[in-house]
């Protein structure tokens, strides 16, 4: 019996190889390192090997610009598309383990001294009087962002799903790692562990359909099978794979009636969490059902369009109906999420060009915005006699933030301006790009729709600006907290790209605009 060995292109997988090496190394450190210095060695192994993998992601980025990509492993895809979705994915990283690295002037963080304390306890209470601080996300960030990494790249169904679980898994744990409000933390991780598996359970049926259609797990030959016309009397099949592949993928969207888990693990996962949460999960989530549905599902676009149509339309109203009533800034932020998953369906259902360059700019300018925003939202505190507790949420505690500290909220201000697509931010262009790729594909009327739910979406970012900047703050009962540098770095860089992008598009549409072209 012979033996076939397999060909690994090792040079293109080295970003996600940096990254998940990052994570291994992360978890010896936790294991040989002393306690004391732990935080300080994770926080600084996580950033050199995100920006060590960007210098190779650089690298690559030289290389498939200049041709179509090629296949590195069996499943793994590597071409323009997948090195900008990389790129765009290690950008969100970084500032999301800036502000995971944060201990702020209260000197806590955002997460429990040690995990596995009950909540309430006395271990609890003995850790935190030690002055402990978990560090076990650091490496459990590593390993979902390695996972995002190859999110985008997964070429066939069983890369699709382990890439999936790779991002999922650690994110699992590191919900329920909350400093404050423990208990809240674990409800959310429990109902993210039960809706995940379920939606991985849909998108293991749909491969299992795609399976039986082609005989093959792998994109180009599904795709073969669906439009070469050999799945004579199973296109029912074929459309009923497309269809729950693509409701897996929508899970982590959050997009309706799939967002179920979205508002209650925004809330109750540790605030750094939740912007590393928001930003990541969603954009490689997108960026990967960009790849199945340009390759898969457009063949049967015709009549996959009701189901988008219904999807996009729902997501929107969901989101904008539903956020204007929240009075909890974290929910408010999750319903805002799902408002802009279903603009980025449009970008989905569009199937050209410029909606993969739309949806590559979207998920950039989101996901830094979303990162920003919450890195704000952790540092806004319950007060006692001027003594700062647990991160006071509730909307009524931002009142009066323009005084107590003006730069937080006036760069909270640039983030929902930019959530709201006011012109001269990066959110404005991103929403013109998708719903331009919307009119060029057909897609007029959800367009339309899509206006006028981005203008309804902009009275809940407009009251949370008028409570900071037009009305008194209420005595003591809330402290802003002082950053000890990271999140103070992450808020001022993702605050001056999102202006940037906005008052000067044209580089990073450019770019992104050629990375679309080269989608094979």
């Amino acid at each position: 019996m012979s033996f076939t060995a397999p060909v690994i292109e090792w040079a293109g997988l080295t970003p996600v190889l940096i990254i998940l090496g990052g994570g291994v190394i992360g978890v010896l450190v936790e294991a040989f390192v002393p306690r004391s210095v732990r935080p300080a060695v994770q926080a600084l192994l996580s950033l050199l090997a995100i920006l060590a993998s960007a210098v190779a992601l650089a690298g690559r980025w030289s290389i498939v610009s200049a041709g179509t990509g090629r296949e590195l492993a069996t499943g793994i895809a590597e071409d323009p598309f997948g090195v900008a979705a990389q790129g765009i994915l290690l950008v969100i990283g970084l500032l999301a383990v800036l502000v995971m690295a944060d201990r702020t002037t209260a000197d806590d963080g955002a997460f429990a001294a040690q995990a596995a304390d009950r909540p309430g306890s006395a271990e609890e209470a003995e850790s935190l009087h030690a002055g402990w601080i978990a560090t076990e996300m650091f490496p459990l960030t590593l390993f979902s962002l390695g996972g995002m990494m190859l999110f985008p790249l997964a070429d066939d169904m069983i890369t699709l799903l382990v890439s999936l679980e790779l991002v999922s898994l650690p994110l699992y744990i590191m919900a329920a790692m909350a400093r404050h409000r423990r208990l809240l933390s674990q409800e959310a991780a429990l109902k993210y562990f039960v809706l995940g598996v379920f939606a991985s359970a849909f998108l293991l049926m749909g491969a299992a359909f795609l399976y039986g259609v082609s005989g093959s797990v792998a994109y180009s030959h599904i795709a073969t099978a669906i439009g070469g016309g050999g799945v004579a009397g199973m296109d029912w099949l074929a459309l009923a794979g497309v269809v729950l592949v693509t409701i897996g993928l929508l899970f982590k969207t959050a997009a309706a009636p799939f967002h179920a888990w979205s508002p209650d693990v925004y809330q109750g996962a540790p605030t750094p969490v939740t912007g590393f949460m928001a930003a990541g999960v969603k954009a490689t989530a997108f960026l990967a059902l960009v790849r199945f549905y340009y390759v898969v599902g457009g063949a049967l676009g015709w009549d996959l369009a009701p189901f988008l149509w219904t999807v996009a339309i729902l997501t929107m109203v969901v989101g904008t109906v539903v956020g204007v009533i929240q009075t909890d800034v974290k929910r408010m932020l999750a319903y805002s999420a799902i408002a802009h998953a279903g603009y980025m369906l449009i970008g989905i259902i569009a199937w050209n060009g410029a909606g993969v360059s739309a949806l590559l700019l979207y998920a950039l300018t989101y996901g830094i915005a979303t990162v920003g925003a919450f890195g704000i939202v952790g540092l806004v505190r319950t007060g006692h006699d001027g003594a700062p507790g647990a991160e006071a949420n509730d909307l009524e505690a931002f009142t009066g933030l323009g005084r107590r500290s003006p730069w937080l909220a006036g760069a909270m201000t640039v983030f929902l301006l930019s959530f709201a697509g006011i012109p001269l931010t990066a959110g404005f262009m991103a929403k013109f790009e998708v719903f331009v790729a919307g009119i060029i594909g057909g897609a007029t009327w959800l367009v339309v729709v899509a206006v006028i739910s981005s203008v309804a979406t902009a009275f809940f970012y407009m009251r949370l600006i008028v409570l900071m900047f037009f009305r008194e703050p209420e005595g003591d009962r809330v402290v802003v907290v002082g950053s000890m540098g990271p999140a103070a770095l992450t808020i001022g860089l993702a605050a001056a790209a999102t202006i940037l992008i906005g008052v000067l598009p044209q580089a990073v549409v450019g770019a992104l605009a050629d990375a679309a072209m080269l989608l094979p």
